[in-house]
């Protein structure tokens, strides 16, 4: 890689990281969609990572986490210790599990996205429209990543805490985050998904200029 491509990488991934830290801190991040809102933090990640490589994708699923990480410690509400090993809620507080929790599932969603990109592209081969595939099938992975490892790790890691203190439940508790999945995480994927492509198409054809 030239340096012309290097420093056109580094400006990209600062911008990509600058998206990041406002969509975390204001409502742009947060689609209502009448029952629930849909983060889109996620898509930034994504997208960097599909033009720039997984490790730029990693790095920005770091941006990610970090941002969710201060949002919890400094911001916090009833359920941040899963996220932030500097809170406690009554009996219950994070600890280095919470930043597996934090850390962990948002650079996998970089790497994954990435992955699954070039995966869905090889195995369309010549067929038509297999960018626009390819480029969903990276939005929709890449955000099911984060809901799934996020979502399991919180039943694995504080299973019983998350019941008490979200729900007041001891009991049942992997329904409680079946549900969460199922009504944040299907219609996040979706709008990444359909983010992903609209956002990616457009971009590449720019840089393709």
């Amino acid at each position: 890689m030239n340096i012309e491509n290097k420093t056109r990488n580094l400006v990209l991934a600062a911008v990509f990281a600058a998206i990041i830290v406002i969509l975390a801190f204001t409502p742009l991040g947060y689609i209502p969609l009448g029952f629930m809102n849909a983060t889109i933090i996620q898509v930034p990640v994504i997208i960097g990572a599909i033009i720039l490589g997984p490790k730029y994708g990693g790095f920005l699923g770091m941006m990610f986490g970090l941002t969710s990480l201060w949002k919890n410690t400094y911001m916090p509400n009833p359920t941040s210790f899963v996220f932030s090993p500097f809170i406690k809620v009554g009996e219950y507080g994070g600890n280095f599990g919470s930043l597996i929790i934090c850390m962990v599932p948002r650079i996998l969603v970089g790497i994954v996205s990435y992955y699954v990109f070039r995966a869905v592209l090889k195995a369309l081969g010549n067929k038509s429209g297999k960018r626009t595939i390819a480029l969903a099938c990276a939005g929709v992975v890449g955000s099911l990543t984060n809901t799934l490892l996020v979502m399991n790790l919180i039943y694995f890691l504080f299973g019983k805490e998350y019941g008490q203190v979200a729900k007041g439940l001891s009991d049942g508790i992997y329904s409680v985050i079946i549900g969460i999945i199922c009504i944040n995480g299907i219609p996040e994927a979706i709008v990444a998904g359909i983010l992903t492509v609209a956002v990616t198409q457009a971009l590449l054809k720019v840089m393709n200029r």
